[in-house]
């Protein structure tokens, strides 16, 4: 593709974080932004939206992207060009940061899903099911029982001495156990890394599912800044797992990146001003339409519905990998 000055943006908001990545013309990551939600996504992404203002740098949009749970909602109130799920923004980005990957392991803040690739290609996929306990809520929940920053967990499992087994299949079992652990005395930081390795544990029971993990294994998202879990992975698997620097912002990058690789040379984007100062909410309400009674979330700019989500059929939503926009027709 012959390079155009301009820059890409990347979006992916999930359960608890948002992240935001600036590409330049030809693909390179300027800067990005790294931020909990606290559940205020529109909040947030307009605060992150903002914050990478310098890095345009009077440059024009070329393409915007979105991913994670939340990309239908913030594609409409960014006006985003393409909205994808994690699997593909994800693969995409990893690709871009380590070409022969051929395992992807991704721990969010409520998900986690494992990707097998081939050639760069997914050949099989997986993610968790309800239970939380190999995600990142399950670090959360551990660093408010032993009221230490999540960020320290990993110092703390480095500096064990002795294996503690933490109960892991079950965030509720796991908690009683850790506070059997304490009542016990135990040192915090061999329970820290006790429950690092039962977040392992329960990831590859449940996601991984006795799947053919093949090198290079790459480990993502916020979860992967813990060593004690990276180390854990390792011990668990056999093998080198690698953490790639941009590991946080591997999706947003992926979105991006996918912008890029559909040809986009100018974004519909609305300009940092407009995101900032739009009037943007979020309503519900039960559609009668039929038996099913879908409830659907409508995505309203200035009093005005501009896009749904979360209907069963297509009276309401488009097609998940395309954003709702003003172009998504109002049902009559």
């Amino acid at each position: 593709m012959k390079a155009t000055a301009g820059r890409w943006i990347g979006i992916d908001v999930g359960s608890i974080t948002c992240k935001v990545a600036v590409l330049d013309a030809q693909g390179a990551c300027l800067s990005s932004t790294y931020e909990r939600t606290h559940g205020r996504v529109i909040e947030t992404v307009k605060r992150c939206m903002g914050s990478v203002r310098a890095e345009l740098d009077g440059q024009p949009v070329l393409g915007c992207g979105t991913t994670g749970s939340a990309r239908q909602l913030v594609g409409a109130l960014v006006g985003a060009d393409l909205v994808k799920n994690e699997i593909t923004a994800h693969v995409r980005g990893a690709i871009s940061l380590q070409p022969d990957a051929r395992t992807l392991i991704e721990i969010g803040g409520q998900d986690s899903k494992i990707v097998l690739l081939r050639h760069g290609i997914p050949s099989d996929f997986a993610m968790n099911t309800v239970c939380a306990a190999g995600t990142g809520a399950f670090l959360d929940q551990l660093a408010a029982r032993i009221e230490v920053p999540i960020q320290k967990l990993g110092a703390l499992s480095s500096a064990s001495q002795q294996d503690v087994a933490i109960a892991g299949r079950c965030t509720v079992f796991a908690e009683s156990d850790i506070i059997f652990k304490q009542q016990t005395g135990h040192r915090v930081e061999d329970i820290v890394a006790g429950a690092c390795r039962a977040l392992v544990r329960n990831y590859l029971n449940d996601v991984g599912k006795g799947k053919p993990i093949a090198e290079p294994v790459l480990l993502l998202g916020g979860v992967a800044s813990n060593d004690g879990i990276r180390r854990a992975f390792s011990e668990a698997l056999g093998v080198p797992v690698h953490v790639p620097e941009q590991h946080k912002i591997t999706g947003a990058i992926g979105a991006a990146l996918l912008c890029r690789d559909a040809g986009l040379t100018g974004s519909s984007m609305f300009s940092l001003d407009e995101i900032a100062a739009s009037d943007f909410q979020t309503k519900t309400f039960l559609c009668d339409g039929c038996e099913n009674v879908c409830e659907i979330v409508s995505f309203v700019r200035a009093g005005v519905a501009i896009g749904y989500l979360g209907g069963r059929c297509e009276r309401w939503s488009a097609s998940e990998d395309v954003v709702c926009s003003e172009a998504v027709a109002q049902s009559q």
